[in-house]
């Protein structure tokens, strides 16, 4: 699954793949906004990121889409 995380005054966004569902990540990151000090996920590869709370611009779920290949699509 595909988390995309806007951060407060920063241009990029944070993008990274994890294995958790929807669910658990949306459950994480309202934790994180009610009162919680940082966002903490863990991506596919066992990395962790961590994200102060409180300069959260917005947390994107998505499933991951998988590569298209070729000029069409089929």
């Amino acid at each position: 699954m595909e988390i995309k995380i806007g951060v407060q005054n920063v241009n990029r966004e944070i993008v990274l793949e994890s294995n958790q569902t929807a669910d658990e990540v949306a459950d994480v990151v309202s934790k994180a906004m009610n009162g919680g000090a940082e966002l903490r996920l863990v991506d596919s590869k066992g990395r962790q990121v961590i994200v102060p709370a409180g300069v959260l611009g917005y947390v994107e779920i998505g499933e991951s889409e998988s590569r298209r290949i070729g000029f069409g699509a089929l």
